[in-house]
C-alpha cells in the first residue's frame, strides 16, 4: 500500500510554482496524496492537482514567455488593487473546467481572508474557481472578491501555510511545503535584475497610479522603490514571519522548504526553474 500524504501548500506568489515539482517528486517516490490544503498560489496548484489537470497546467505555465505573462495581466487602476486576474483564470478554464470542490476525487481546502470581519475563511465546498480567485487576492495588487457581505483577500494575510486546515486520513503523514523559508539560495545562473522585466513591460501603464502613491509617500530618487518591488518584498517578509510562527505551533511530519530568495513574487516566467527546484528540495528532504 502507498503511504498516504496530507499535503499543505503555502502561499508565495510565483515561488508557489515549486509546488508542482514537489507533487511530481512525491508521486514519483510512491506517495499517495489523499488530501490538500492551500493558500493563494498553494490553493491554485492544489486545486489543479485535485482536479486531475496538473499535466495541462504545467505544460501551459512552462510555455509562457515574459510577454505572454504580461498579456495575461488585466490592469485596473483601482485603489483596491491594480490587477483583476480574470484574464488568467479565464485562460486556465480552457483546460481546467470549473467544478464543485465537494466532487473532487481528493479532499481539498482553500484558505482566504474575510477583510471586513478580519477572519480566516476555510473553503471546502462550492465553485473551485471561485475558491481559487478568493484565495489569490494579494492585497493592493489583485482586486479583492466581494460576495454577499464578505470581502475576500489572500489567505496568506492570516494563514499562509494552512497546516491546521488539511483533512487527515488514518495513518497518513503530514507534509508541508513552505516556499517562504528564510534559508540561503544559490542562484544557478545570472538572470535579469529582479522586477526589471515587469517594470519595462508595463511601459508607463502604472505611471499615474505610481504618481498617486508618490503624493502620499514622497521619496527622493535615491530612495525611490518600484511599486512591485516594494509590494513584493513587503509580502515576502510578512509571509516568512507568519509561516515560521505557524509551523512552530503546528509542526508537520515532514517540512519541505524553498528559499524566499529563489525568485520574486511575480516572476512566473521562471516556472521551469522553480518546478525543478521543488523536485530537488523534495528529494533532499525525503533522503533524510
Amino acid at each position: 500500500m502507498k503511504q498516504k500524504v496530507a499535503l499543505v501548500l503555502s502561499s508565495g506568489g510565483a515561488r508557489g510554482t515549486a509546488h508542482i515539482g514537489v507533487i511530481r517528486e512525491l508521486i514519483k517516490q510512491g506517495y499517495e496524496i489523499s488530501s490538500i490544503s492551500g493558500t493563494s498560489m498553494g490553493a491554485l496548484v492544489g486545486a489543479v492537482y485535485a482536479s486531475g489537470k496538473l499535466d495541462e497546467y504545467e505544460s501551459w505555465l512552462c510555455s509562457l514567455s515574459k510577454m505572454d505573462i504580461f498579456n495575461l495581466v488585466d490592469f485596473t487602476l483601482s485603489m483596491k488593487g491594480i490587477i483583476k486576474a480574470d484574464r488568467v483564470l479565464k485562460e486556465m478554464q480552457k483546460f481546467i473546467p470549473d467544478q464543485k470542490i465537494e466532487d473532487l476525487p481528493i479532499k481539498y481546502v482553500a484558505v482566504a481572508t474575510d477583510l471586513k470581519k478580519g477572519k480566516e475563511v476555510v473553503i471546502t465546498e462550492g465553485s473551485l474557481f471561485e475558491a481559487i480567485r478568493a484565495s489569490i487576492s494579494i492585497p493592493l495588487v489583485i482586486t479583492p472578491v466581494q460576495k454577499n457581505e464578505t470581502l475576500f483577500v489572500d489567505g496568506g494575510v492570516l494563514n499562509p501555510i494552512p497546516v491546521n486546515r488539511v483533512f487527515r486520513n488514518p495513518d497518513d503523514i503530514l507534509i508541508a511545503v513552505n516556499v517562504n523559508a528564510l534559508i540561503p539560495y544559490q542562484k544557478l545562473k545570472v538572470d535579469d535584475p529582479e522586477w526589471w522585466y515587469f517594470d519595462q513591460l508595463t511601459s508607463g501603464k502604472l505611471s499615474s497610479f505610481q504618481k498617486k502613491i508618490a503624493k502620499h509617500f514622497p521619496l527622493n530618487r535615491k530612495e525611490s522603490t518600484k511599486y512591485f518591488n516594494l509590494i513584493g518584498k513587503t509580502i515576502s517578509l510578512m509571509l516568512s514571519q507568519i509561516s515560521m510562527l505557524t509551523l512552530e505551533i503546528n509542526p508537520p511530519d515532514i517540512l519541505i522548504e524553498i528559499s524566499r530568495n529563489s525568485c520574486g513574487v511575480f516572476d512566473f516566467y521562471k516556472a521551469s526553474e522553480l518546478i525543478e527546484l521543488g523536485k530537488k528540495a523534495t528529494k533532499e528532504v525525503l533522503k533524510k
